[in-house]
């Protein structure tokens, strides 16, 4: 069988979750059928992702929308990268879904109506595909905005007073982003003619350095805003801790890493220079120390979770500014890490306050010994958070500290170093959690409360999928390394797009092909 025979992988996880969207909006009045709906559109992502994930191993696949090829359509591009961001992102989307309905949030219980939780969701991880399979800066500034409209309702649901003002920054700023991006976007256009990300490129290096740079600095800040890189990243602790846990934990699993992808696409692809890496530096230092110190001044699980995710954001970052394929590599093996132990810890979380009445650290406590289920369901993911030996978290880590030091300069060190602290840091500000929620003496009894399965079960798959990530460490690293290595040779990448051959045979842009060849034949005679 011939690559060409599975490229209809690549739209799926875009259209399915679409499509679903539109049936269960029809179908508002018919709650269960909405619930199946939803779980069978999000399993065939993840099955799709998962495809994609062996499909994309082989190279880059390229599908034309309409049949009309790059640079003149829109195409859909599914390399390595994009192809684990979607199997990690789609089986979080899954878990994290079928916790919302185990806790009732779409049956009324956060007065949150069914008729808007299920359509909107489902945008939301339309738009999270879409912005990870995107070939040009336009269709990943749509992607953007379906998953930022989807999620200013999420963020608002129940429409609280707390959740609207926390709803209101986030939107404020999210709209601040996409408008630099849309700037970034037309000025781009202007200088280059095109904003097919193969055909830029191609066409950056032939422009004005300075012109370059301004783009690269208006896009590095778009994306810096989305992805909360310090010091652009205050909106965040403020936004995340009022939403409900599910809409919390997907917020901070995947949206904030939709920005890190892009800056990760855009550095390797488009502004290939090294130009802004010193910058980079210094903002993933920035992020990591100064992220964790907030985490370390925390009295509530949520916020202190929220400052960690920021704080850990620089590690990622820390691998983009390296420009090296193992730097690069670590940094990709570390986002899929993060999506998954930072959901899940989120969720644990949402059952801490389901059981212990709050999230306040100062009035918790004893939950070791009225819940051991949930303190190990706690336990693990912090752990693997903070880096602990032999979790993902610590192989990722290391990665980052070797590239580093491989990389030899004064500054690289220095990251080094930030990222030892901050390790030590984030497992002081876990360790004082777990101290205060599950060993100390509450200061009040904690009211009585079950833990649903329906809940547990969801949160108990994603702590396996994290210390499966652990297990698998090895062939995912290599994976990773992988996915860096064709990164670094955009050569790769744009062949892909731009020839004919990228897409294997019996593609839709045969005859699009076909045509701009006599077109151009007529030309040349």
């Amino acid at each position: 069988m011939s690559m060409s025979e599975f490229t209809w992988l690549v739209p799926l996880p875009v259209v399915m979750p679409l499509f679903a969207a539109g049936l269960t909006l029809a179908l508002y009045r018919r709650p269960r059928a909405q619930r199946i709906i939803s779980v069978v559109a999000l399993s065939l992502m993840v099955a799709a992702g998962v495809g994609l994930l062996f499909l994309a191993d082989s190279g880059p696949v390229v599908v034309d929308i309409g049949g009309w090829a790059a640079p003149v359509g829109i195409n859909l591009v599914a390399d390595r990268l994009s192809a684990l961001m979607l199997t990690v992102s789609s089986t979080v989307l899954l878990c994290v879904l079928l916790y919302s309905l185990g806790q009732g949030i779409t049956d009324g219980d956060e007065a949150a109506p069914v008729s808007i939780y299920h359509p909107t969701y489902l945008v939301l991880a339309a738009g999270v595909s879409n912005a990870f399979l995107a070939g040009d800066l336009f269709n990943l500034y749509v992607g953007f905005e379906i998953l930022l409209a989807a999620s200013y309702v999420l963020l608002t649901l129940g429409g609280t007073g707390e959740r609207i003002r926390a709803g209101s920054i986030y939107v404020v700023v999210a709209l601040l982003s996409s408008l630099i991006f849309l700037v970034a976007i037309a000025m781009t256009y202007a200088a280059t003619g095109t904003v097919n990300l193969a055909q830029l490129a191609q066409r950056l290096p032939e422009i004005d350095p300075g012109v370059t740079l301004v783009l690269q600095l208006l896009l590095l800040l778009a994306f810096g805003i989305k992805a909360a890189i310090f010091p652009l990243s205050a909106w965040l602790p403020d936004s995340y801790p009022t939403a409900p846990a599910p809409v919390t934990a997907v917020f901070a699993g995947l949206l904030t890493k939709v920005g890190v992808y892009a800056i990760m696409r855009t550095q390797t692809l488009l502004f290939t220079d090294g130009r802004l890496d010193t910058l980079l530096m210094w903002l993933a230092l920035a992020t990591m120390v100064i992220g964790i110190l907030g985490a370390v001044a925390q009295n509530d699980i949520k916020r202190l979770l929220s400052f960690t995710l920021v704080s850990h954001i620089g590690y990622m970052l820390f691998g983009i500014a390296l420009a090296s394929t193992a730097g690069l590599g670590a940094s990709i093996f570390y986002v899929a890490h993060h999506i998954t132990v930072q959901t899940t810890l989120f969720l644990v979380v949402g059952l801490i306050e389901r059981r212990g009445g709050t999230t306040s650290l100062e009035r918790l406590g004893g939950l070791a010994k009225l819940a051991p289920g949930l303190a190990i369901l706690f336990f693990i993911p912090a752990m693997n958070l903070a880096g602990i030996p032999p979790l993902s978290g610590f192989l990722g880590k290391v990665g980052l500290l070797e590239a580093g030091v491989a990389q030899g300069t004064a500054l690289a060190y220095a990251l080094v170093i930030g990222s030892v602290v901050t390790s030590l840091l984030t497992l002081y500000a876990i360790v004082k959690a777990w101290n205060k929620a599950f060993w100390q003496t509450p200061p009040e009894a904690l009211p009585e409360a079950r833990l649903p399965a329906t809940m547990v079960g969801p949160t108990a798959a994603l702590v396996g999928l994290g210390l499966l990530l652990t297990v698998l460490a090895g062939p995912l690293y290599a994976y990773a390394d992988r996915a860096a290595g064709t990164m670094m040779e955009p050569s790769n990448y744009i062949d892909a797009v731009l020839d004919s051959t990228g897409r294997g045979q019996g593609d839709s842009t045969s005859a699009t092909d076909a045509t701009t060849a006599d077109l151009t034949q007529g030309g040349d005679s």
